[in-house]
């Protein structure tokens, strides 16, 4: 078969036109066909240097353009020798632009409202910069249109453009929009138009503080309470939380814009206070929030006013207070004869006037609302002096001798009443104690006739009888008085008749004038 040789070609890759932003990297490729050998030679139109780097790689060649510059915006021409007798060569327009990166803007100086705002919009490394167009919108209306077609700059330039106003307070947190555009014609890259967007810097607030409430004002006791105190400002207030006290007075809590309680009490429940600072503007705001924490009632409590014990005849205040969300409905009552109790009174204080023995007993405040109820008890003491009182002589009070005389006496009092027999004499006072009520006069003789004061009395007050004793005649039977105290005598043991005792009391009162319980049980012992 015969041989086909391939004629001597020759190509730029890319072909025609090249468009390359300034910085990035540029590759040039020379490549031939039917030339086994080719030389290669790289030259830009008017001779200038090439700002590349030449690379041969047997049938091609290489001019690396890395970063490409402002130096590469040439007519580049690839020249390839075959031989000595064959050349070819073409050229390939390298044409340069930059617009790297989105505008900047720079708003300053930051001020208060009704003062003036500066705008700085930036748009770094342009070229060429003569087919720059700059848009400033405020919102969504336009502030000022700039373009640089006058501009003859022969290298990547920023561009800066300017423009102050006067803000107002609807001008706070607008957006200031910087848009540039790069229209060149025939020359294809994209972006054409880069565009940057900040809030209006200017410095204000606090304004439109808002506290809110997760889950909500009204909680349940032990659950999570979390409050996030929200404003505007520039630049970011200073955030104080505090809370209104019970006694007027207010609580500083925390410096924080979230004040978090992760279990809920009662106590937590009030008024409370987000202050906002800003300290440019020297202004100062306020939101507040009323939070109530729902709860049974707890920490009842009674006071008793003068005492649980009082006199008849006096005035008693008792006051049952009791905490809990809604407030606790307070009802006093009291206990029956049956054990049940009776509702009295619906009011926190329970005032009685002059107490009667009637009014003691066992008082119940019960405070209960939606959540709950809790209880608490008191006694209440009526102190009674002795009153009713009645005394049986027994036979008589008039009596012979050698008769014993019984005397009885009952009353009535709160506490339970003492009671003293004495006897009045001239020379001396006998005294002689009751057993349960009962004095015993044994064996008596006209020594024993007279006058006797029976003295009953408690805590609160006394009461005295008087009782006159006659002895006339004898009784004819015989002594029981030398038996008795003979019976007294033999006996040993502690456990010493009562009776006796009391023969020996009276019999000790007659001789000394004067008769101790204690100091006799002592001589028995």
């Amino acid at each position: 078969l015969p041989i086909v040789v391939k004629a001597f070609e020759m190509e730029i890759i890319p072909a025609n036109r090249i468009v390359a932003q300034i910085g990035e990297t540029l590759i040039l490729t020379c490549n031939t066909t039917g030339c086994a050998s080719p030389s290669f030679s790289w030259r830009t139109q008017m001779d200038n240097p090439l700002g590349g780097t030449v690379n041969n790689h047997g049938t091609y060649s290489t001019l690396t353009m890395n970063p490409v510059s402002i130096v590469n915006s040439h007519d580049y021409l690839c020249t390839v020798f075959c031989g000595k007798q064959e050349k070819k060569e073409k050229s390939i327009k390298v044409e340069l632009y930059s617009f790297p990166s989105d505008p900047v803007i720079e708003i300053s100086p930051s001020s208060s409202d009704g003062k003036q705002v500066t705008i700085n919009c930036k748009i770094p490394d342009v070229y060429p910069s003569a087919y720059l167009e700059v848009l400033l919108k405020k919102g969504g209306s336009i502030l000022h249109e700039e373009n640089f077609y006058e501009d003859d700059s022969t290298n990547a330039e920023t561009k800066t453009v300017k423009y102050s106003f006067n803000s107002t307070a609807e001008d706070m947190g607008k957006e200031i929009t910087c848009v540039a555009k790069l229209p060149i014609a025939n020359m294809d890259f994209e972006p054409k138009e880069r565009v940057t967007s900040q809030k209006l810097n200017a410095n204000f607030g606090p304004q439109n503080t808002i506290i809110t409430v997760s889950p909500d004002n009204l909680l349940m006791e032990g659950n999570p309470l979390s409050l996030t105190c929200v404003t505007e400002s520039n630049p970011p207030s200073k955030i104080v939380w505090r809370k209104h006290l019970a006694d007027e007075s207010i609580e500083h809590l925390i410096e924080n814009n979230v004040l978090s309680i992760p279990h809920a009490n009662f106590n937590d429940s009030g008024l409370y206070i987000c202050e906002v600072i800003n300290l440019v503007t020297n202004k100062t705001e306020k939101a507040t929030v009323d939070i109530i924490i729902k709860d049974g009632p707890k920490n009842t409590m009674i006071s008793v006013i003068p005492a649980t014990a009082v006199k008849e005849g006096e005035t008693v205040t008792m006051k049952c207070s009791s905490s809990g969300n809604p407030t606790p409905v307070i009802y006093w009552k009291k206990k029956k004869a049956t054990g049940e109790y009776e509702k009295i009174f619906k009011e926190a204080t329970l005032t009685i006037q002059s107490v009667k023995i009637q009014d003691l007993g066992l008082y119940e405040c019960e405070a209960h609302n939606q959540f709950g109820k809790e209880e608490k008890a008191v006694k209440l003491l009526v102190q009674v002096p002795p009153r009713n009182i009645t005394v049986l002589v027994y036979p008589s009070e008039n009596v012979k001798e050698g008769e014993n005389v019984t005397i009885t006496c009952s009353t009535y009092s709160n506490p339970p009443s003492q009671m003293v027999l004495k006897k009045v004499h001239q020379e001396k006072e006998i005294i002689l104690p009751s057993v349960n009520g009962t004095f015993i006069l044994y064996n008596v003789t006209k020594n024993d006739a007279g006058k006797y004061l029976l003295d009953v009395f408690n805590e609160v007050g006394n009461n005295i009888k008087v009782i006159e004793i006659a002895v006339v005649g004898r009784l004819e039977k015989p002594d029981q008085m030398i038996p008795l105290i003979v019976a007294f005598s033999s006996v040993a043991a502690l456990a010493v008749p009562v009776v006796a005792i009391l023969i020996y009391v009276s019999r000790k009162a007659k001789i000394n004038g004067s008769y101790s319980l204690v100091k006799a049980l002592r001589l028995k012992v």
